[in-house]
């Protein structure tokens, strides 16, 4: 459930902001799944796995640093909610979006600079 959440998160955010990846995936991987940087990096890369991060994953995969089956549950989760952070999208100005996206980015931000390193 955690990891769908994570995708429907990730989905979201990629259409409202065009952004899921390293910028969301990942720090909920490490914050929620407690998954270390380098699975929850190559499970990123294995949710986005075609065609963005096809040859990356695999070497994390060839490594042993690929959680398959969360990057697919993760996958899924950014399929549908892609779509509906694409429709909420619409619904914003352009200076809503800008500022929502700006807020986001900080947020993470101040999480990643005082988190503590694996």
């Amino acid at each position: 459930m955690l990891y769908i959440i994570i995708g429907l998160g990730a989905g979201v955010l990629a259409g409202l902001f065009g952004i899921g990846g390293g910028v969301l995936i990942v720090p909920a991987l490490l914050y929620f799944a407690r998954m270390s940087q380098h699975t929850a990096t190559g499970t990123s890369l294995g949710a986005l796995l075609l065609p963005v991060g096809a040859l990356g994953a695999w070497e994390y995969y060839r490594t042993g640093n690929l959680d398959l089956r969360a990057a697919l549950v993760i996958a899924i989760g950014l399929f549908f909610g892609a779509f509906f952070g694409a429709k909420i999208a619409h619904i914003l100005t352009a200076v809503q979006l800008r500022r929502g996206f700006a807020v986001f980015l900080v947020l993470v931000a101040i999480r990643v600079w005082t988190s503590n390193p694996r």
